[in-house]
């Protein structure tokens, strides 16, 4: 019996873990060019999700989305809500981190911290005005299963959350990899001081990472509201500690490593839901999983800090 699921379980888990890539993907570029925490960036993966819900919801309410194309009301929805999110993380970069870039870690930290309850209040006033509730139900554009070698079924949105993940973190590595820009941003990464010597505007290429880390968060929240199809104020908090969580399990700063943790924390958090209930004999059950997920990072920063694919940092005496 327990066997005979493992397969659906693998998949659900699959489809999680490349939510958790993609956001952790956002944590992972500021950290390696900045070396401090967007926690900020799970509450701009809610607006994301906020946002896209919005769009999809007027655009159905002038009776639009009713016979358009779902593949293109999604590609609309995804192009502005990363539009919108990328000027929020440029906003916050701007406002709220670039006065604070000399000052102790603790500090930005801080304002980051700040920076999310803001957000999450923001949301929840405006949408209590707009809609006179902040639990939204976004409309789902894609119905139906499809069958995986006839071992499992995914849902086509699962699927599509998937693929679209794929091709975003794709995208990302081509861009960072073969790009001007994107060798401007290692070099920064690498040593900013060094970087600015040689004509690179720090502050721009900063500026462009919080701009790609919020759009690939936002767009993760147009997805992730697809899946699961209800939405509130907070589901950034969560989702943005287990992004965070997968960052860390890959290795901090490191793109592939944030990418690899993330689809490996979403299936372990999908083989620990489905499976330590009947393996406690129901003493733990699946609602034990989040604590399961952050149990994994307790245990990453206790006896390999700098994760799978992260370097130790040797200091000089």
């Amino acid at each position: 019996m327990l066997l005979s699921i493992l397969p659906q379980v693998l998949v659900d888990g699959l489809t999680l873990g490349f939510m958790y890539a993609v956001v952790a993907l956002g944590y992972t570029m500021v950290y390696g060019i900045l070396e401090f925490i967007n926690f900020a960036h799970g509450e701009i993966f809610m607006v994301g999700a906020f946002v896209g819900t919005e769009v999809l919801l007027i655009t159905d309410a002038i009776g639009a989305l009713e016979g358009m194309n779902p593949y293109v009301a999604l590609f609309m929805t995804l192009i502005i809500t990363m539009i919108l999110t990328g000027a929020l993380g440029v906003g916050i970069e701007r406002l709220a981190y670039r006065p604070l870039r000399g000052a102790p870690r603790l500090v930005p930290l801080i304002s980051a911290i700040g920076v999310s309850f803001l957000l999450q209040d923001v949301v929840r006033f405006t949408e209590a005005i707009a809609r006179n509730e902040f639990y939204l139900n976004t409309p789902v554009l894609f119905s139906g299963t499809v069958s995986v070698f006839g071992i499992a079924t995914i849902p086509i949105k699962g699927l599509v959350v998937i693929i679209l993940a794929i091709v975003l973190m794709i995208a990302l590595t081509l861009f960072i990899g073969k790009t001007k820009w994107g060798i401007a941003m290692r070099a920064v990464a690498l040593d900013p001081s060094t970087a600015s010597l040689m004509t690179i505007n720090v502050d721009k290429v900063i500026m462009l990472t919080f701009l790609i880390g919020s759009s690939l968060g936002g767009a993760t929240g147009v997805l992730f509201a697809q899946n699961y199809g209800t939405i509130d104020p907070y589901i950034g908090f969560i989702l943005g500690m287990k992004a965070f969580t997968a960052a860390v399990l890959g290795g901090i700063g490191n793109l592939r490593g944030a990418m690899v943790g993330g689809v490996l924390l979403g299936m372990l958090e999908s083989l620990a839901g489905a499976y330590m209930g009947p393996l406690t004999n129901q003493a733990f059950g699946a609602e034990y999983k989040d604590v399961f997920a952050f149990s994994i990072l307790i245990l990453v920063l206790l006896f390999k800090p700098e994760g799978l694919f992260g370097e130790a940092v040797k200091e000089k005496v």
